[in-house]
Order: structure tokens, then sequence, then C-alpha cells
């Protein structure tokens, strides 16, 4: 009898040990897990330091402009982060600071075309649309930087979203040896804005183990021409 009075407390050692070792493992994979998302977070943030510009007097000029897309829509009434991207690139246009401009999104569905709809507000606020270049294939803001050089030929560009956003796109564009700069388009405050940034943490960790693994657009396909305003239409390299 005593014998099994030892066995059993000897099992019960073993198995309060057992879940201490699993508590350590999963709170060490934790700590791991929000250090890097901090870390990535900060990272991206310091690579776009001093490339950022949300006043259009002190944007310098630069051959083109990329527009990140996003849905023109929420719940059936105007994505204010979309308007203001909108706005952002026409007062660029309207200021000098670009001669072309490349519209990058989404457009994996027939019923679902961000960088059409892009184009045609632009053209609504008076940007020519000969000089509004179509990119179909943005489905990520990594798809887009790359493309942006490798399909469309942009060397020295402004990259069009809110400053957060420009943030990252940046620090993939410095990663693929893109010299770029931002010009950040108005925020949206609020819960809204709130939200978004939340969700931009674990987007800019994701970034930095997409350059990590080497990761590709979706599709990339043959070169395509940018017309830039007072010149002839420039080849993609």
């Amino acid at each position: 009898m005593a014998n099994v009075q030892k066995t059993g407390g000897g099992s019960e050692k073993s198995k309060r040990r057992k879940r201490r070792w699993g508590m350590y493992v999963f709170l060490t994979l934790f700590l791991i897990a929000v250090l890097f998302l901090v870390g990535s977070d900060v990272y991206v943030g310091l690579v776009s330091e001093n490339r950022l510009f949300s006043s259009i007097e002190d944007v310098p000029y630069r051959k083109a402009a990329l527009v990140l897309g996003c849905a023109r829509h929420t719940a059936n009434r105007p994505n204010a982060y979309y308007v203001h991207r909108i706005n952002a690139a026409t007062e660029l246009w309207e200021a000098g600071k670009i001669d072309a401009i490349v519209v990058s999104g989404d457009n994996s569905r027939k019923d679902y075309d961000e960088p059409s709809a892009m184009k045609a507000d632009l053209v609504e606020k008076g940007v020519p649309a000969e000089y509004i270049t179509i990119d179909y294939a943005g489905f990520r803001t990594l798809d887009s930087v790359i493309r942006a050089d490798k399909i469309f030929g942009l060397e020295d560009y402004i990259i069009v979203s809110q400053s957060f956003h420009c943030q990252r796109a940046i620090y993939l564009a410095q990663k693929q040896g893109q010299e770029v700069i931002g010009y950040c388009a108005e925020d949206v405050p609020g819960a809204s804005g709130m939200k978004i940034r939340m969700r931009e943490v674990l987007a800019r960790a994701k970034a930095v183990v997409d350059i990590v693994f080497g990761k590709s657009p979706k599709f990339l396909g043959k070169q395509e021409t940018v017309c830039y305003r007072d010149s002839e239409a420039t080849p993609s390299n």
C-alpha cells in the first residue's frame, strides 16, 4: 500500500513539472512573438525616417507617384483612406511635384477593381487620363513596389498613402534597392484609425518575414509604358 502511494505521488510531481515546463515554453514563445512584433514595428518606422512628407510645399520633385490602393467604399459609404489618397495624389499633380501617376491595387475579381476606380476619380479631379497608368496586380504592398520598378520602370518616385502605410512601403522599396519618398495622405482618426494601426503592427511583421525569405510578387509579366507630362512616353526598363 505504501509503495502505491509513493508511485502516485511521483506521478503527480511529474505532471506538475510538465505543466510548469509547458507554461515556461508558452511564455517564452509568447514573449519572443511580442518582441518580434514590437521590434518589426519600430524598425520599419525607423527605416523611413526623414523620407516622409506631409506638407505639399516640402515635397521634392520626383518623376512619378505610386498611389497604393484600398477599397473605394466600406459598409456602403466612402472609404476615408481612399478619399484622402486620391486627394493627396491630386495635390502632387497640381503642384507640379510629379509628371506621371501609377495607381496600384487589387483587381483579383471582375467585380472588384481598385486601380480603375482610382484612375476614374483622379481624372474627375482633373488629372489627364493619359498620364495615369494602371497596375492591376498590386495585390499587396510588396507586389506594388516591386512591380513599380520591374514592370513600370519607376526609379525615382513618391509613394502616396497614409503615413503608417508609407513607412511600410518605403521599407519594402528600400529592401529592393529603390530610393523612394512618401507623401502622407490625411490619416483617419478615432476607433477606425486605431484598429487599422493595430493591424499595421501585424502587417509590418509580415513585411519583415517576406523580405527575409525573399517573397516575390504574385504576378510580374511584361514591362509596360508610363507616359510623363511634357515629354514623350517613356518605356519601362
